[in-house]
């Protein structure tokens, strides 16, 4: 059996949002191929040191904030350009993420201003209960592994034309002294 890829996944957000602080692996079949997903769901307590180890570990992030807490909502923006910051020159593979969806009657965000910041941020956006489940939240992991490995083939394939293009260089440079 083939091994199957690997994809780090990293859950940030304010505490109390709906996240636990663990890490685990879960294997799952995305579009035919076997994934494993080691995703780590931080308590939003972390230290300035610690959260930087986790960003740097992760590939893939799923920004999330409570709908019935608009200060969680306004922690995400400035979180993203953590992320930036540490992750550059390459762009930030994530979704953003609206927890508590069954919580509807005490919502303090609305679902636009949720798709206006990831419109902002240029990724995808969900709306879920952990609680209840709604939302579809598999989907919400299996949309981001999709979106990393795109990326890893993207940054593969340039790599691999860099790669020839150095050798090209090499190879004429060599040339063009031994003709000299």
């Amino acid at each position: 059996m083939a091994k199957s890829a690997e994809v780090k996944l990293a859950i940030f957000g304010r505490a109390g949002v709906g996240k636990s602080e663990s890490t685990y692996r879960h294997q799952a079949s995305i579009d035919d191929e076997v994934v494993t997903m080691e995703i780590l769901d931080t308590a939003g307590q972390e230290d300035t040191i610690q959260r930087e180890g986790h960003v740097r570990w992760g590939e893939g992030f799923v920004l999330v904030y409570d709908i019935t807490d608009r200060g969680s909502f306004e922690e995400v923006l400035p979180l993203k350009t953590i992320l930036d910051e540490i992750k550059k020159p390459k762009n930030v593979t994530l979704i953003l993420v609206g927890n508590k969806a069954d919580l509807d009657h005490s919502r303090q965000v609305s679902t636009e201003e949720g798709e206006k910041l990831a419109t902002e941020m240029a990724c995808a956006f969900y709306e879920c209960s952990a609680c209840t489940g709604e939302g579809n939240i598999t989907e919400i992991f299996y949309e981001l592994c999709r979106e990393v490995r795109r990326r890893r083939m993207v940054q593969g394939k340039t790599r691999r034309r860099s790669s020839t293009t150095h050798v090209k260089q090499a190879i004429n440079k060599m040339l063009t002294k031994i003709s000299s």
